[in-house]
């Protein structure tokens, strides 16, 4: 949830520099998400074949928000 609200916030950055620092708060967040569900795997407390796809969603996102955050900064 956190990551969807601090997205919404970037979408509303006025300026160049905020929407980055915004973004960044995005990336910190989809990677906090992964950290959590490779607990939940390693612990056991739900396995591996129903967080496979959560895992692969949140890397994906992760992977997406990353990328915008260097073209935004190298732009």
């Amino acid at each position: 949830m956190s990551t969807t609200a601090n997205y919404r916030a970037v979408c509303r950055a006025h300026t160049k520099p905020t929407f980055i620092a915004k973004l960044s708060i995005v990336v910190e967040e989809a990677d906090e998400t992964v950290g959590w569900l490779k607990m939940l795997e390693d612990t056991g407390l739900a396995t591996t074949e129903e967080l496979a796809p959560l895992k692969k969603e949140a890397s994906e996102l992760l992977a997406i928000f990353i990328a915008s955050r260097k073209t935004a900064a190298r732009t």
